[in-house]
């Protein structure tokens, strides 16, 4: 079990969750309800990209307080930052491309240029969730061992978002074989899950 800084409610009985963040809350909550709406976008696409930045922003909790432990936390801080930066902006990316596509489809004028960006933004998911995993297991092994279980829960959610992607470009590109992009998504995919895999127990 974990200690008790991961609580849901302080010592003082406030939730940690919704301290001068309901705002945020109810942001989530939108998303969380316009892809489980019956509206096209946001879809898989959006929630790819919301796994990835969260997956981001455990990674950077785990360098933002191991500090004291690796003299690299900082350098991995700012590099997770911007990847959960990078990626929350993604959520929006990826449904504007979709429905940009759609209506290319619809009017038959620049198809071929709304169908690449279909494939172009979960590609960049990929590459920012394979980072993330890479962060992630330099953070389990030299970071804050209090902090470990965060890293390491980023990147399994990294390594899933990666294959995520990676199953979004495959079905965006209709025909993948011998395509360089899904090659290289599939090689950063790899990449991520290899990751995630060495962080795992050994009888687990």
């Amino acid at each position: 079990m974990r200690s008790s800084r991961s609580s849901w409610r302080n010592a003082g009985g406030r939730s940690a969750l919704t301290d001068s963040s309901d705002q945020n809350l109810a942001r989530l909550n939108y998303l969380l309800e316009k892809i489980a709406s019956k509206e096209p976008a946001p879809a898989s696409g959006s929630a790819c990209a919301a796994v990835v930045a969260a997956a981001a922003a455990l990674v950077e909790k785990s360098a933002r307080l191991s500090q004291k432990q690796w003299k690299g936390a900082t350098v991995a801080l700012e590099r997770a930052h911007a990847l959960r930066v990078e990626s929350f902006g993604l959520i929006e990316e990826d449904s504007q491309a979709y429905l940009a596509f759609v209506e290319a489809v619809r009017s038959q004028e620049e198809i071929s240029t709304a169908h690449a960006r279909t494939v172009d933004v979960p590609l960049r998911m990929v590459r920012a969730a394979a980072e993330v995993a890479e962060l992630a297991v330099q953070l389990a092994q030299h970071g804050n061992p209090n902090l470990r279980a965060d890293a390491v829960v980023g990147a399994i959610l990294a390594s899933a978002a990666a294959e995520s992607g990676l199953m979004l470009i495959e079905v965006n590109l209709g025909d993948a074989e011998g395509d360089a992009r899904f090659a290289l998504a599939r090689k950063l995919a790899r990449k991520a899950s290899g990751l995630a895999l060495s962080l795992r127990p050994r009888d687990s």
